[in-house]
């Protein structure tokens, strides 16, 4: 079985540690059933520059992100199973999970969310996720 790739252009390409050459990543693979998602920051797609130091409106941006490459991929935030969350700072888990829930709006999902630091500065918070399609 072949992996697919997809991309949107309503979410920023990353990976890029020389943003003269082109980043290694793929936004998402789809195999099989599940479509993965490349870790989202909370940057701008046109611009590919963060959007704000406010924790809740980088989750905001981020989970955005996340969405429009979910449905470049044929799903939805409905068929996202796992999610997994790197915090710069633990102290903004609150704000963060407040900003989540309220994206979220009742969907459920596995998540691990745990304190690092993003490779890149101003990022407060990255996220990836798993989406089943079958």
């Amino acid at each position: 079985m072949p992996k697919i790739l997809v991309q949107s252009d309503k979410a920023p390409v990353t990976g890029f540690t020389d943003k003269s050459k082109p980043s290694p990543l793929a936004q998402a693979i789809r195999a099989g059933d599940f479509l993965y998602v490349s870790g989202q920051g909370p940057l701008d797609p046109a611009t590919r520059e963060v959007v704000s130091d406010d924790i809740a409106a980088q989750t905001r941006q981020t989970l955005s992100n996340l969405k429009n490459i979910l449905e470049s991929g044929g799903a939805t935030m409905a068929q996202v199973v796992n999610m997994r969350v790197c915090l710069r700072n633990t102290t903004d888990f609150p704000a963060f999970n407040e900003a989540f829930r309220d994206f979220m709006a009742g969907e459920k999902v596995t998540r691990t969310c745990i304190g690092g630091t993003p490779h890149r500065t101003g990022v407060l918070v990255e996220i990836d996720c798993v989406a089943y399609l079958g």
